[in-house]
Formats: structure tokens, sequence, C-alpha cells
């Protein structure tokens, strides 16, 4: 049987939230149909968020002070190399940018939730949700219309 301890109740916590903020996101870059979707981003934000409290725990469980960065730092590095297999370069143009970007917030929000900070870490997400929300409508409304008569123009003048 397996003992039950107090300190399992937080833990679960954190990973609960870094579920529910990874879902959040993810469920925005799948509506999009872009890469980097739902179940992705929530793995990457609960992988982050329990690599968070492992390196927390261990360091400070093996009754020494140690460093909790350690294992975390790691994290970063690993998240790093996942985003820049996402980004591709054809015809002159960039494409996932936008998805590693997304893919490296998520691993940070969940490194944020697993420290303990579960309601900053639910703050971010919802600003970050804003700004892709907002920041999609723009682009849609204005730079992609002024991109498009631009690119006629040009067609035209070719003509």
């Amino acid at each position: 049987m397996i003992d039950w301890d107090p300190l399992y109740i937080p833990f679960l916590q954190r990973l609960g939230m870094a579920i529910l903020a990874g879902t959040i996101i993810g469920t925005e870059r799948e509506f999009r149909g872009k890469d980097a979707g739902l179940r992705t981003l929530v793995m990457i934000t609960f992988g982050s968020c329990l690599f968070m409290i492992l390196s927390e725990h261990v360091a400070l469980g093996i009754g020494r002070i140690g460093d909790p960065g350690r294992i975390a730092a790691q994290v970063v590095t690993g998240v790093g190399f996942i985003g820049a297999g996402t980004i591709i370069t054809s015809r002159n143009r960039v494409k996932g940018l936008t998805t590693a970007a997304m893919i490296w917030v998520m691993s940070a929000i969940g490194l944020l939730i697993g420290m303990g900070y579960i309601f900053f870490g639910l703050i971010i997400t919802i600003m970050i949700f804003l700004v892709l929300m907002i920041l999609s409508t723009i682009e849609r409304k204005f730079i992609r219309n002024k991109v498009a008569a631009k690119n006629h123009k040009e067609e035209k003048m070719k003509v």
C-alpha cells in the first residue's frame, strides 16, 4: 500500500494547474490549426512543471541544500532544441517561429507553476491567450490585407 504524504497535495495542485495552462493555450492553437496544439502544449507545460517539482524535491530533500535550478536549466535547453525543430525555412519564408515561441513560453509557465507560483502562472497564461487573440485579429484585419494589396499591385505592374 502506498503511504499518502501530505506533500503530494501541492504537487498535484501544481500539476493540475500546469495541465489547465497548457489546455488554455493549446485549445487556442488547436482551434487555429497550428502544429503545436492541445496535446503538445499540455505535455510541455506538464513536463516542465514535473521537472521543476522534481528539481526542487531532489535539491531540498536529500538532507542538504542543493541547487533546484540544475534540472530546470536542462528543461530550457531541451525545449530550445524541440523549438528549433519546429522552424522551417522554405522559399525565402520562415515558418514555425510562433510555434517555437509557444513551446518556449509554455515551458516557462510550467516551470513557474512547478516552483509554486500557481496564480502568477495562470495570470501569464491568460495574458498569453489575450495576446494571441488580439494579435491574430490585428494581423488578419490590417497586416495580411495590406500585404495582399501590395502583392496585387506589384503583379499588376509586371503585366
